[in-house]
Parts: C-alpha cells; structure tokens; sequence
C-alpha cells in the first residue's frame, strides 16, 4: 500500500513563500511521476504541478507558472512543491499524488493511484 505523507502546510502572508514536502513510501518511488493538487473552498480539487520519474520534465498550471517549483530527491522518496510569490487565491488543502502509469504524469484525478491526506495552505491578504 502506497503512503503519502504532506508536510510543511501553513500561514502566510501575500508574497510569502512556502515549501511543501511529500514522502512516498510502499513502492519504488522513482518509477512513478508525483504531482500535487490543490482544492480550495467550494471548489473542485484541481491540478498544480507534476514531475516525472527522473525529474527531467515538469508541468504546470497557468495558474501557478512561474511561482512555483516542483523537485523531486529520489534518494530520500521525497517530491518537493516550493511556493513562491503567494497569493490569497492559493489558499487551499494541497495534495500530493502518486502517479498511476509509470510514464505518464499526473494531471488528472484518472492518473492518480494513491493520494496524501493533504496539508493546509493559508494567504492572507
């Protein structure tokens, strides 16, 4: 069973940063692409970021392009979200996610095949 753990989730001020971490555990950790997904208030759960497997390609969100950063530390089964620039309409539970095909990145609820229990991330305006 894949585990997924968040941490790193908080209170910020606008153009703030924060650095979310996520470590995997229950499988080989660098065969699968990882991402992160957001859901904020009354809203759908929506994608952010996704890397794969080696962590040679990434992928954004319009939304977030140019603020955020995803990592990944195979080595330590670690995928990284480091949030720049905040702004208040990012303020959402912030999820990490497992990759269901080994090529192919997460960027819908379909390519997921395990979830973190997601972590609180606060802007304040």
């Amino acid at each position: 069973q894949v585990q997924l753990v968040e941490s790193g989730g908080g209170l910020v001020q606008a153009g703030g940063s924060l650095r979310l971490s996520c470590a995997a555990s229950g499988r080989t950790f660098s065969n699968y692409p990882m991402g992160w997904f957001r859901q904020a208030p009354g809203k759908e759960r929506e994608f952010a970021v996704a890397i794969s497997r080696s962590g040679g390609r990434t992928y954004y969100a319009d939304s977030v392009t140019g603020r955020f950063t995803i990592s990944r530390d195979n080595a330590k089964n670690t995928v990284y979200l480091q949030m720049n620039s905040l702004k208040p309409e990012d303020t959402a539970v912030y999820f990490c996610a497992g990759g269901k095909n080994p090529i192919v990145a997460p960027a819908t609820n379909q390519d997921v095949a395990s979830w973190g229990q997601g972590t609180q991330v606060t802007v304040s305006s």
